[in-house]
């Protein structure tokens, strides 16, 4: 199962710098407008320590971590939805992500034009979140027409998404981009995930400062401001720090270089799981000789769904799930003293998968 997060933001705002860091590959950058004009990327592991304390007791022969896609979407400009710059191409491309990583500068550097001569982040989020909502008013004006029909003619379902597409349209007239729209019942959530709008896309902003120790400075205290406001969340980090750290193959030097700038983590590190959370994944594991792994589901999956996500056959064959903690294994050290406390649980279809699971399946097909 694929989830992939877009990297936008205006020209000149680090994208393609953290691009590289993030799949430690030579991104193609510069310090001038639409040095990104095909999308670049790279699948990116997502760190999660459970997998150390797994395999600390599960002795296997590899172990292999989930993983997001980044995409590196080329940089926006004012009019992109009417066709300025690269915007049918760049609204395209963000149509197919599952969710939008936003890299907001916040920093100062004159040897790093501005596209507007001004570091101001609230004006940079405005412009590309005005560009997104223009492009999805044409989009439901569109849908409007032709659900506006079967409305008058007294068919009930088209009734009720004339009542969302109103107060979709209502927000965007507003300045409220379509992932702010609340108290919407199941199907209606599913009629707006149908509708494909680039500003319902979950959000995480990325500060990216010159200091790593500098990031909660008055330039990314506006973002966090904006942030709240429109129920997205913030990382900030020094990308091009980063993207140091990255190159560096020896791990101990990574670490001494760490320490001298007092990071206990990366900012990837950081950015990478926050984008995890915002797609509402959940992660459960399974562990044996051969192979322990990691797997992404969406949460609240039940087990059949958790098992499809390792192959088709063992959802549709789905018989059992065993499953056990993280905490009992800590606990008990072993499956077999799993088994012998009685924390081994035996589960069916109804099973709702939490995170941190670890899980054996059974299944004929």
């Amino acid at each position: 199962m694929g989830f992939t997060c877009g990297l936008v933001g205006l020209p000149n705002a680090g994208k393609s710098t953290l691009f590289g860091a993030l799949t430690r590959t030579k991104a193609q950058s510069g310090n001038y407008a639409f040095t990104t004009i095909e999308p670049n990327s790279g699948i990116v592991p997502v760190p999660d320590k459970r997998l150390d304390t797994i395999t600390h007791y599960v002795q296997t022969k590899k172990i292999v971590p989930t993983t997001m896609e980044f995409v590196d979407i080329a940089g926006l400009i004012k009019g992109a939805s009417k066709g300025e710059g690269l915007g049918n191409k760049f609204l395209g491309h963000i149509r197919e992500v599952d969710a939008i990583a936003h890299v907001v500068r916040c920093f100062e550097d004159s040897n790093v034009p501005h596209v507007s001569d001004i570091i101001d982040p609230a004006a940079d989020i405005d412009t590309i979140n005005t560009e997104l909502m223009i492009a999805d008013m044409d989009s439901l004006d569109k849908r409007k027409t032709k659900i506006e029909k079967l409305a008058k003619s007294g068919d009930k379902e088209a009734r009720s998404q004339m009542e969302v597409l109103k107060k979709l349209i209502d927000g965007i007239n507003n300045g409220q981009p379509s992932r702010t729209l609340t108290g919407l019942s199941d199907e209606d959530q599913n009629f707006v995930k149908s509708l494909t709008l680039l500003s319902a896309k979950p959000v995480l902003y990325i500060c990216n400062v010159m200091d790593p120790g500098d990031t909660d400075n008055e330039l990314v205290q506006k973002v966090k401001a904006i942030a709240a406001e429109d129920g997205s969340v913030v990382v900030a980090l020094a990308g091009k720090i980063e993207g140091e750290i990255m190159e560096m193959e020896d791990p101990e030097e990574q670490q001494m270089f760490m320490e001298e700038m007092g990071l206990t983590e990366t900012g990837l590190d950081r950015m990478i799981a926050t984008g995890y959370g915002l797609l509402e994944l959940s992660t459960y594991f399974t562990a044996g000789e051969k192979e322990t792994r990691a797997w992404t589901i969406p949460k609240n999956s039940k087990a059949p769904q958790a098992a499809g996500a390792i192959h088709s056959d063992f959802e549709k064959g789905f018989i059992r799930a065993e499953v056990y903690s993280l905490e009992d294994l800590e606990k008990h050290k072993t499956e077999a003293g799993i088994k012998e406390a009685g924390k081994l649980r035996v589960e069916g279809k109804d099973y709702v998968v939490q995170d941190g699971d670890i899980m054996h399946f059974r299944f004929n097909v």
